[in-house]
């Protein structure tokens, strides 16, 4: 072999050798993920497996449609598929009406399968129901409802047909429906198996049936500790319940520690888990994590009891990503999709896709005081650890006092606004109801935008004539997480009317992008 044919052999063994460990460094890259799994909003889950595939339902509080049914191969990939009502009815304050219901609504589901049909338990603080569906895809039956709030609950299908639920905070309960769901039977199983020990918060209360034992996990947040992942377990559904510990980790996030969740197997028979996390402004943040039996107790994390920062995907060979937030032309009409929750619920007969194909018409129909009181405010999710989103608007025929833009939708917001005064137009940023910046608008096309920083909790707005050229505006927003509403910050896009009702703003395009995590 001369000097030029070893010299070109070399060349091709060596780019080849390069082509395998790129080859092996992708497929690393794609068969494992970075918790928390999902870097937005979707708190007190509740996962289930039918054959190979995994469905989701998470808490959405006061946002309408609710009760989001999102679909996986893999556990890590998820996407809304359905929602389980589309508006809840209790009260005018559901329809923001002499009221509302923040930091109320829907709460912490139990999804469950049995005998070919989906079931979702939730309650609400004011009462309780049962949703049933043959396809969770589809459309969701309401099949009980009880005038009374069963906090935290989980449903158990027994195999002797015997159906329970177990609820409550510190005082955990086990009742006992009848065998074809039409109410809590009077004569049934009616039991406190937890009495208020150990102290401290003790709720978000999981059931389950394992190889003849009966599971209770449950969330503990003992005074001056962390979240922790309490496990009960019993021979007999009505006790007595021995306790042990099964997480205490807080993923390296100091005194967060990721509890509240489920244990789902796959179908080779691997065990795994899904908590969550309290994860500031953004939200609550689902965490996924392995569960090894031991001694017939599921312990959650690695061999060392810790939620693993970096992990393989469970199943291997999907691609499709998860799909929580996208970007929106409002070219699909008549209907929104289905990542957009309204606040509260929607009047329909103030917004459209059909009056002007391509576009949101959002219309006034009321004067309100502010953006919490205004109905069809819409949303969308934040994700961390970046993102930002952008709307388009069509300001043409807002009325004096009318007030559209877009929002990081909390309970204390920063709003970026365009308000009408006096036959003038202003872009206006809020702080908390507190103006930072005003400017000038001698245009009605406007691009709004909303860059969220969650690595510190700040977000930036800015505006542009052209979607081209931003210029900032205000102060950077310090975004919170608050119990008055328990929802992470969200985009909001709103119109809403201080003076008369009947001026409308057209939405062009909501465009969304993700910094991966």
């Amino acid at each position: 072999m001369n000097k030029a044919s070893l010299w070109i052999s070399c060349l091709v063994l060596f780019l080849l050798a390069g082509c395998t460990n790129a080859g092996k460094q992708a497929a690393e890259e794609e068969t494992t993920f970075t918790n928390p799994v999902i870097y937005a909003d979707v708190p007190d889950v509740d996962v289930i497996r039918v054959g190979s595939d995994y469905y989701m339902i998470s808490t959405t509080a006061h946002m309408s449609p609710g009760a989001p049914i999102m679909h996986s191969k893999d556990m890590v990939n998820w996407k809304i598929i359905s929602y389980v009502f589309d508006e809840l009815k209790e009260s005018p304050y559901n329809d923001l009406e002499g009221g509302n219901i923040y930091s109320r609504g829907q709460w912490a589901a139990s999804l469950r399968y049995h005998d070919g049909l989906f079931y979702v338990f939730f309650g609400t603080g004011n009462k309780s129901y049962i949703y049933t569906a043959k396809d969770p895809a589809g459309k969701w039956e309401q099949k009980l409802v009880i005038d009374e709030y069963l906090h935290d609950a989980s449903m158990l299908f027994d195999d002797d047909g015997r159906i329970y639920l177990a609820y409550g905070a510190r005082h955990i309960r086990i009742i006992e429906f009848n065998k074809d769901l039409s109410g809590i039977n009077p004569n049934g199983l009616q039991v406190e198996v937890i009495p208020g020990e150990p102290q401290g918060l003790l709720e978000g209360t999981h059931f389950y049936k394992f190889n003849g034992k009966y599971y209770l996990t449950l969330i503990w947040w003992p005074e001056g500790g962390i979240r922790t992942q309490l496990c009960f377990r019993s021979d007999k559904v009505s006790g007595p319940y021995e306790m042990k510990t099964i997480l205490s980790d807080d993923l390296g996030y100091a005194n967060h520690g990721v509890a509240q969740g489920c244990f789902i197997d796959t179908e080779a028979g691997e065990w795994y888990a899904m908590l969550f996390q309290d994860h500031e402004a953004v939200g609550r943040v689902p965490v996924l994590m392995p569960c090894r039996w031991e001694n017939g107790w599921p312990m959650l994390g690695d061999e060392n009891g810790k939620v693993p920062p970096v992990m393989k995907v469970p199943v291997q060979g999907y691609d499709e990503k998860t799909e929580l937030v996208v970007s929106d032309n409002f070219d699909e009409a008549p209907k929104l999709g289905l990542t957009w929750q309204w606040n509260h619920n929607p009047d329909n007969l103030l917004w459209t896709l059909t009056e002007r194909p391509g576009y949101l018409r959002l219309k006034t129909g009321k004067v309100v005081k502010n953006l919490f009181e205004a109905r069809n405010t819409l949303t969308q999710r934040t994700e961390g650890p970046k993102c930002s989103g952008v709307v388009s608007l069509d300001l043409t025929f807002m009325n004096d006092g009318d007030y559209a833009g877009l929002a990081a939708f909390c309970s204390e917001p920063g709003i970026l606004s365009v308000v009408k005064e006096y036959g003038k137009k202003y872009l206006v940023m809020t702080d908390r109801n507190v103006e930072k910046a005003r400017r000038e608008l001698n245009q009605d096309i406007v691009f709004l935008k909303m860059e969220c920083d969650f690595t510190t909790d700040y977000a930036q707005f800015s505006y542009s004539l052209d979607d081209t050229n931003w210029t900032p505006i205000g102060d950077k927003f310090h975004m919170i997480f608050s119990m008055a509403h328990f929802t992470g910050n969200k985009f909001a896009i709103f119109n809403y009317a201080t003076k008369a009702a009947g001026g409308y703003v057209d939405v062009d395009f909501f465009r969304y992008e993700k910094q991966s995590n």
